[in-house]
This record gives C-alpha cells, structure tokens and sequence, in this order.
C-alpha cells in the first residue's frame, strides 16, 4: 500500500498562517492586562484556523471577548483619570462597530467577512497593544493601580476626567 499517495482536492491556503503569536512583544507590562490579551489572540487565531462555514458561532463568542475586553480597559481608564470620550476608548468603539456589522454582512453570505476581519485585526493589534495599551499600563503603574483588585493605592494621585487623549505612551 502506498502511503505517500497526494490528495486530488486543490489545496487553498488557509489564513491560519496570517495569524499572530503571542510573544513578549506583544506584552504591556501589566499581567491582567496581558492575560486578556494574550485570550484575545487565541481567539483570534482559532478564528483563522475554523473553516469559514464554521466560523458564526466562534466568532460571536469572539465578540462578546472583546466587548468585556474593551469595558475592562475603559473602566481601569475611568479609575485612573481619563476623561470617558478619550481617543483609547473611540478606538475601541470604532472596532466594536466593525465587529457587530460583520455579523449582518456573515448572515448575508459574505461567508469569508469573518475570516478577513480577524486578518485586520492581527495587522491592527499589535500596534495597538505596543501603544495605547502599554501607555495606559505604564499610567496604571504610575498612579498605583492594581488591574487585579481595580483599586488605587493612593486615590489621591488621580484627578477624575483630567485625561483626555489615548493614553499611549506618545499622547496624554
């Protein structure tokens, strides 16, 4: 018997290989934080590995991630200073926007809408993480926030609303 015998279906790349591996780079110094993190590239990755038919369910659980993902950072923000309409959290809104549409979009039969998005957002992330997300950390430090108990050591080293920018390391 031959056991080195070829597939006569076509291969078509999968976009599992435009994923994002989770690396030190991608870290921002707060372990919470990074946790979450960390969650969110394994879904996305899982995502890029799930045959498009297949992606729906995967991708609304995805989704609900990222929203408590978002609240999460948005709410250590509100804690730490930063005004509610600052430009970190209008990302987060932007994104979240994008990702409740694809849904529509999937339903309709743009069946690879999901699989293009999580490609988006692999290019997207880790620019985002490297610079609003490792700002906010450092400010979180900074001010003595713990990400785990969502407390501050010192509340008097915040003054509420004072932030208004995206809390990256280049804007305040």
């Amino acid at each position: 018997m031959d056991t080195t015998a070829t597939s006569t279906a076509p291969h078509t790349p999968t976009p599992a290989t435009a994923g994002l591996d989770w690396s030190p780079q991608l870290q921002t110094g707060d372990a919470r934080m990074d946790d979450t993190h960390e969650e969110f590239v394994v879904m996305l990755n899982e995502l890029l590995a799930t045959p498009h038919d297949q992606q729906l369910p995967l991708y609304r659980t995805f989704v609900a991630h990222t929203v408590e993902h978002f609240a999460q950072e948005e709410r250590w923000m509100l804690a730490t200073g930063f005004a509610a309409d600052n430009c970190h959290a209008s990302h987060h809104a932007t994104i979240l926007d994008t990702l409740r549409a694809v849904v529509e979009h999937y339903e309709q039969g743009d069946t690879e809408i999901i699989s293009r998005l999580a490609e988006a957002l692999v290019e997207w992330f880790p620019q985002h993480a490297a610079s609003m997300d490792a700002g906010l950390a450092l400010h979180m430090k900074d001010v003595g926030f713990d990400s785990r108990t969502e407390t501050l050591a010192d509340p008097s080293k915040v003054r509420p609303a004072s932030m208004s920018g995206c809390g990256s390391v280049s804007c305040s």
